[in-house]
């Protein structure tokens, strides 16, 4: 009930600013605005989910997935600044309003990233036992961001399962006034 009704109030509330930086998008570099991205979600379910694109619309030309890093070439000006912001991040709201996402819950991965991680990290199947959020236990702890090592991974991966085991209303609603604060403190 809370993600049908925040998620509704937050796409007729922050519509202005997606379209103001949806024009934006449009301007600096050919392409759509928006992305979709196929992730993986409850019980391994696949979903589209949509993101203001914050690089060069080129930017898997060889059509191999490649992990985001920091300093990475293929982010436009603009989409520096949105994904700073996490302005990028705010057509997820749909995702959660088709019940797709939830705003707490582990973040979601790429299928092709998913057959890997599972092969290597310990229980990383398990994410999938919830809705996959657009914040969690793992974000306002700083485990987002650069996966450049396994060790980061099954950090992330254990905080997931923190989350899964120890979940409340209590704990979300935490996550959920902590999380402004971890963008402002957290590099990742």
């Amino acid at each position: 009930l809370f993600d049908v009704a925040a998620s509704s109030l937050l796409l007729v509330l922050t519509a202005p600013i997606v379209l103001l930086f949806a024009i934006l998008v449009k301007l600096e570099s050919r392409g759509p605005a928006f992305y979709r991205q196929q992730r993986v979600g409850l019980f391994g379910q696949h979903y589209d989910v949509i993101k203001l694109r914050s690089m060069r619309q080129d930017a898997e030309a060889a059509g191999k997935a490649i992990w985001a890093a920091k300093g990475d070439p293929r982010i436009t000006r603009i989409g520096r600044f949105i994904r700073k912001v996490r302005i990028d991040e705010l057509p997820q709201t749909w995702n959660v309003l088709k019940g797709e996402m939830s705003f707490v819950g582990p973040r979601p991965e790429r299928p092709e990233f998913v057959a890997d991680l599972e092969s290597k990290l310990a229980y990383y199947a398990e994410r999938h036992m919830v809705k996959p959020g657009i914040t969690g236990w793992a974000q306002i702890n700083g485990w987002r961001g650069e996966t450049d090592t396994e060790e980061k991974l099954q950090r992330r991966v254990e905080h997931d399962l923190y989350y899964i085991e120890n979940w409340s209303l209590f704990l979300d609603a935490y996550i959920l006034l902590a999380t402004p604060f971890a963008l402002l403190k957290h590099e990742n």
